[in-house]
């Protein structure tokens, strides 16, 4: 009590008095109002409940905290507790009334009394805030701020233009995001909505009219305040607005889906906003997963991840590393990503992380085994490989001895030192490949299926299989970008390739969730939602830089590289698919290994691949792989299945 009084400052001094003298006027006030139509309290009764009435009204308003609110900024329900405060202080002072002269106060100067003091009371802050607002400097909105249209009319919408009209208040704070926005408009698809206001903004037309709207209002920037719509509507309403940026020069940002808010650690909606990301592409909002169980299959664990300085690798690192292991460790062959990675994870974590990196090679099965020997992993992730198709392709060997012989190697130690869990990173290249670097894939997950059946093995051994990776080493999306940068036409093999896609921490939220819940043998697959054409994802790139495809960035189509699909597939039909708790991912049958003829065949694809001769490894590759076909049989039996689909409509 002493601690809070002696935090009493002058600004609340000054409000406690005028609340006393406001206690006071209307008490006067209340009985010559009565004195019309009844018979006024004499000056001696009036004594007692005008000093126990400011009295009381004081100790409850400061216990229901109505001096010590920021009146500037005060909201309607912070009014509460002066209404509190008045009613029960004005209450109080009767009860003490009675007490000392055994009479009860008139009822009608009592109600009289009571709203008078809280009209009084709470008008009086209102004037109070009012005057200190209009002798703060105002943000230049027209000067400062660029003309926003903000689509959609809901909830987000609110909250937005509220603290927009908050923080335009404190213009002298150095962090101040609404000096970034000056809303002149609103677009909702509800019909009931349109002409109707926001905090005095106007809902002018439904989205199928953000261009119309953007140029007849002059507007610089458009904000997209959906963060629950989903799917293809998202889509619509994101290529809308992309259009509108490059017809019109506008900037457009965006609020994160609804799940990726956050409304707590005083993180307002207007700091979450931000540039459309490539993420946008997707169409659909990120997949999440459950850390609960990865939480507790990973603390205290000793993990390994190959090919840890890699896209995929280096953020199962930083995902590993969040859940409070016993030691991590990165090999990788390429020296600079691994210092990179270790870089970031000692700025990030400092000596709270055990961070052991190792230069190695995956091919190298002594190497390999030193280490395993010296550190003892628990938890091994295999993300190392060759993974670029053409250039595979070129050198079918290398493909084979990194990938299939490194997988073999990386896995039959793991079972060989008693590793609890390994867990193999596929793709869905390795479905009816077409390619070197598919049929390499698929025969790692034959490698691990086979290790799998062996009954007597401690460690389980699981397969992740997913598409293309938004943003890794080696796709579309960095090539593209570097294209558009460049002034160069962007390049697309062909008009009707499509292909599956997921963010990199999508795919490694799948291999941490496959190690946390398999039980070994499992080739879990991730439901990644409708395939995207290429030339879709590049003409929605170019939009996003503000550009018009085809006018300003041609999109030029090469024809398919050596080894391409038009279409990718995540299963083979003897899979099959069985859910999981997750709806999200679903685990395919593995086909059993022939454990009798596999090793001798595992062995002589590797004699192949040592010989460094392009035709005998190829050869082997497809007596180890019988799925492995060509592009030109794949493709064609596609073509004319997809002709058959538009002839029938």
């Amino acid at each position: 009590m002493k601690k809070k009084l002696a935090e009493f400052s002058v600004r609340k001094v000054l409000l406690a008095l005028a609340d006393a003298f406001i206690v006071v006027f209307s008490a006067l006030a209340s009985n010559y109002i009565i004195s019309f139509f009844d018979e006024p309290l004499s000056s001696k009764s009036m004594l007692v409940p005008i000093i126990t009435g400011t009295i009381c009204c004081f100790v409850f308003l400061f216990a229901l905290g109505a001096y010590s609110k920021m009146w500037r900024y005060a909201k309607k329900h912070d009014y509460l507790c002066c209404i509190g405060g008045t009613t029960l202080g004005i209450l109080a002072a009767c009860g003490f009334h009675y007490l000392s002269t055994g009479d009860y106060l008139k009822l009608n100067f009592v109600i009289c009394h009571c709203i008078m003091a809280i009209c009084g009371i709470c008008l009086f802050r209102m004037l109070f805030r009012t005057a200190f607002i209009g002798i703060q400097p105002k943000a230049k909105k027209d000067e400062n701020c660029p003309r926003t249209m903000i689509v959609g009319g809901g909830r987000a919408c609110r909250m937005i233009l509220d603290e927009i009209n908050n923080s335009l208040e404190r213009p002298y704070e150095a962090d101040n995001p609404a000096l970034n926005y000056k809303p002149v408009c609103i677009i909702d698809d509800d019909k009931a909505k349109i002409g109707t206001s926001i905090n005095g903004v106007k809902i002018v037309g439904n989205t199928s009219e953000i261009i119309k709207f953007a140029k007849e209002m002059d507007i610089e920037l458009i904000l997209l305040a959906i963060p629950s719509s989903i799917g293809d509507e998202r889509q619509r309403i994101v290529d809308l607005c992309t259009e509108a940026k490059s017809k019109l020069n506008v900037k457009v940002r965006i609020l994160p889906f609804i799940g990726n808010l956050i409304f707590d650690d005083g993180m307002t909606l207007l700091k979450q906003i931000h540039d459309i990301k490539t993420e946008a592409l997707l169409g659909r909002p990120p997949i999440e997963f459950d850390t609960t169980e990865i939480r507790n299959f990973i603390n205290g664990k000793v993990c390994m991840v190959t090919g840890g300085g890699g896209s995929i690798g280096s953020e199962l690192v930083r995902q590993i590393s969040k859940y409070t292991p016993k030691t991590v460790i990165i090999v990788d062959i390429y020296e600079n990503n691994a210092y990179d990675i270790q870089q970031e994870l000692r700025m990030e974590y400092g000596s709270e992380l055990n961070l052991i990196v190792q230069i190695a090679s995956v091919r190298d099965y002594n190497r390999m085994n030193q280490i395993y020997f010296k550190y003892k992993p628990q938890v091994v992730f295999h993300a190392a490989a060759h993974k670029h198709v053409p250039l595979m392709e070129s050198s079918p060997m290398e493909a084979i001895k990194n990938n299939i012989i490194g997988t073999f190697n990386t896995a039959s130690l793991a079972q060989f030192h008693n590793v609890e869990k390994f867990v193999m990173i596929s793709t869905d290249k390795a479905v009816n490949p077409t390619n070197v670097m598919g049929a390499s894939k698929r025969c790692c997950e034959m490698i691990v299926q086979y290790l799998s059946q062996d009954k007597n093995s401690r460690t389980e051994f699981v397969t992740t299989r997913f598409g293309n990776v938004l943003g890794s080493n080696g796709s579309v999306i960095p090539l593209f970008k570097r294209q558009i940068e460049q002034g160069k036409p962007v390049t697309v093999t062909d008009r009707e390739i499509i292909r599956y896609f997921m963010t990199i921490p999508e795919a490694v939220s799948l291999v941490m969730q496959a190690a946390a819940i398999a039980k070994g043998g499992e080739i879990f697959i991730l439901d990644m939602g409708k395939p995207v054409k290429i030339v879709t994802l590049a003409e929605n790139l170019i939009r996003l830089y503000g550009k018009i495809p085809y006018a300003e960035v041609p999109i030029e189509f090469i024809g398919l590289r050596p080894g391409e699909k038009i279409e990718e597939e995540l299963l083979t039909k003897e899979e099959g698919l069985r859910k999981t708790k997750n709806e999200l991912i679903f685990i395919g049958k593995q086909i059993e290994i022939d454990e009798d003829t596999f090793p001798e065949r595992l062995r002589t694809l590797r004699d192949a691949a040592e010989e460094n001769d392009n035709a005998i490894a190829v050869k082997a590759l497809h007596d180890m792989v019988p799925t492995f076909t060509t592009p030109e049989e794949f493709n064609s039996k596609v073509t004319k299945k997809n002709n058959e689909k538009i002839h029938l409509a």
